[in-house]
């Protein structure tokens, strides 16, 4: 395993902010996990994740993939998450895992009306809060993941 990635994983499973963490298959290059949202109505669930490097990691930014489906403004039906911060124009070689999941986390529990990639869910949000925080309530109550137990995290 690479020397960096290996490392960026330990940091990565020493978070509080996913759990499970770990590589698909053996291959250090893509790793699953679940993030655990903070905020009302995703934090009632816990949403699959994978985090692909490429083999020019880190001059080439990582891929965050939500596999879990999910009722958000930023996360397109097929999982692909609006995140400047893993695009090509804006990705610094500095920036680590650890930082593009907690960038990631943060756009989960504050939709952003500038990272939008469903903009329909954008402007129900924006013009009927209350219709969107149900319909994404009951849609994470319906596709989300359990919630691990915190006492029974090692």
């Amino acid at each position: 395993m690479n020397g960096r990635i290996a490392k960026e994983l330990q940091e990565v499973r020493q978070w509080g902010g996913a759990c499970g963490v770990r590589p698909i298959g053996g291959d250090a290059r893509r790793w699953e996990g679940l993030l655990l949202p903070n905020n009302p109505p995703y934090n009632a669930g816990a949403f699959r994740f994978e985090l692909s490097f490429s083999p020019n990691h880190p001059l080439v930014p990582p891929r965050a993939t939500l596999r879990t489906s999910i009722y958000h403004p930023g996360v397109d039906p097929s999982g692909i998450v609006c995140q400047p911060l893993t695009s090509t124009q804006h990705w610094v070689p500095t920036t680590r895992a650890l930082q593009v999941l907690q960038d990631l986390l943060v756009l989960l529990d504050n939709p952003d009306p500038q990272r939008v990639l469903r903009p329909d869910l954008a402007r129900e949000l924006q013009h009927q809060p209350e219709v969107f925080q149900c319909r994404a309530q009951e849609h994470t109550c319906r596709h989300a993941e359990p919630r691990p137990d915190p006492h029974t995290q090692p």
